[in-house]
């Protein structure tokens, strides 16, 4: 059986996917496309959402064909009115779905807040960061505007980050809000996120963490690129190591990365310290370089910059 898939869904992908997270089979939707096919049908309508469906389709064969349980088979189903599917036929080429393009991100919406939702939405079926097993379960996302100037990038979400669902709202979290304030930039004008989008998962674990493994970044670096696209910003500004290397594929640390800017898909990245190093360090030399890397992303930005500003920390 080889039938293509464009862009509505039909009602029965929904009725399958009830059946799935049951643990029953499939078979609704096989049946239903066999039926379809023999009717003389090559091409049916499957929207966005149902792309998410399909995805946990694939993901959990994909898992039951490493030696995962095996669903229990539904019991016989009956023939579905065909009256209740949208069938038409697109004038355009379809595109058959494939694991592939069942693993490819898709920003859907007509705004940015949207287009941001839609990501969230494919970052909890995402395959490759499932298939890690080394992330803990709750997602932390991303805040702030979907539209800003500024998007500051950090590693991974931690304990309160975890706790509140929200990135950068420990002590850390304070930290980069008072950096904003003395830039001129509210924390809700900025877009805040992670590189990791859950919790870097270790044995025995309360308010501990740890930094996100070479894995765990490359299985969730997708999304960070498709946000750029999104939310377009004018800089980006990537806070500590891991952030920085992988958004700039090096090995460098932030000490020798500081100073100039970069391009990260088009856009201009300055290197700069995560907040938590300056609650380590609270040396007036390192809060100043810092600072200078902040006064070069307003200068770029052409903000106003007052004498006092640049004096910070001097």
């Amino acid at each position: 059986m080889y039938i293509h898939f464009v862009r509505v869904v039909t009602p029965w992908l929904w009725f399958a996917w009830s059946m799935s997270m049951s643990n029953t089979s499939v078979a609704p939707v096989i049946e239903y496309l066999r039926q379809l096919e023999a009717q003389g049908q090559t091409h049916i309508n499957v929207d966005d959402d149902a792309r998410l469906i399909l995805r946990e389709f694939y993901i959990r064969a994909h898992q039951r064909g490493k030696g995962g349980s095996k669903g229990k088979q539904a019991p016989p189903v009956s023939k579905p009115a065909v009256a209740n599917a949208s069938t038409e036929v697109l004038s355009e080429s379809p595109q058959a779905i494939t694991p592939e393009s069942l693993l490819k991100l898709v920003a859907t919406g007509n705004s940015a807040a949207e287009k941001i939702s839609s990501l969230k939405l494919q970052v909890a079926s995402w395959a490759p960061i499932r298939a890690l097993e080394s992330l803990r379960k709750t997602m932390v996302f991303s805040t702030g505007n979907p539209s800003a100037d500024v998007m500051l990038i950090g590693e991974a979400p931690g304990y309160d980050e975890e706790r509140i669902g929200e990135p950068f709202v420990g002590k850390a979290g304070q930290k980069l809000d008072g950096i904003l304030q003395a830039m001129g930039i509210a924390r809700r004008d900025a877009y805040l996120t992670n590189i990791v989008k859950f919790r870097p998962s270790m044995p025995n674990q309360t308010t501990n963490n740890r930094k996100p493994t070479r894995e765990e970044i490359e299985a969730c670096l997708p999304f960070i690129h498709e946000e750029v696209k999104v939310v377009a910003p004018k800089v980006i500004i990537a806070l500590g190591n891991s952030a920085a290397q992988a958004l700039l594929a090096c090995e460098d640390n932030v000490e020798n990365m500081r100073g100039k800017f970069y391009d990260f898909s088009g856009t201009p990245v300055r290197v700069t310290y995560h907040p938590s190093y300056i609650l380590h360090n609270e040396a007036t030399s390192e809060k100043r370089k810092l600072w200078e890397d902040m006064l070069s992303v307003m200068d770029h930005l052409q903000m106003p910059v007052r004498d006092k500003q640049r004096g910070f920390f001097q």
